[in-house]
């Protein structure tokens, strides 16, 4: 037997439709925000959909004719890219393309680069590092956690020539010019 509902429980589900509920996959979208730190969800609601993107127009190059030149133009341009942004691992073949997902992307954000090139022991410190400004990534100083590094890019993500960071490494690993001292 149940109760019957007071007033304001009657109210609240007026409101509420149980028939056409909204199915989301907020749990893993939640996952992947906590463990790459990504304060927006708009990023990552952009991630996902590059993902998607990238996926179907592999999708549509696999039903092209396997003869016609235009297919393995197209495959070779899309692998090039996808491995130059550092989405996939190999430029083997187009299956690869299919584990392309918003993490992958996450992956190469600037705080998980720094974190693999041993810049910063955790994401947080990585992420306040880059908004105090102590990262540049070739000549430009970098102030956005959500800056996506490609392969090129990863070899010039170095610390800012004024930063008290990089004068502390330098001191530690005794590489600290004399000429810097005097500033």
């Amino acid at each position: 037997m149940v109760r019957k509902l007071k007033f304001h429980e009657e109210k609240l589900l007026k409101k509420v439709d149980f028939i056409n509920w909204e199915v989301d996959n907020n749990l893993h979208e939640v996952k992947v925000l906590r463990k790459y730190r990504i304060e927006r969800r708009e990023d990552y609601t952009k991630y996902n959909k590059l993902s998607r993107n990238i996926r179907d127009l592999a999708q549509k190059i696999r039903d092209l004719d396997e003869k016609d030149g235009f297919r393995a133009q197209s495959t070779h341009q899309l692998l090039e890219k996808v491995y130059s942004m550092g989405l996939i691992p190999t430029k083997q073949n187009l299956s690869l393309t299919e584990k392309v997902t918003a993490s992958a992307f996450c992956r190469r954000r600037l705080p998980s680069i720094m974190l693999s090139l041993r810049m910063a022991q955790n994401l947080k410190t990585a992420i306040t590092f880059i908004e105090q400004g102590h990262i540049r990534v070739g000549t430009e100083i970098i102030t956005d956690p959500a800056f996506l590094v490609t392969r090129n890019m990863e070899d010039f993500v170095t610390w800012v020539d004024s930063s008290k960071i990089k004068q502390h490494v330098m001191n530690y690993n005794d590489e600290r010019d004399d000429f810097n001292m005097v500033e």
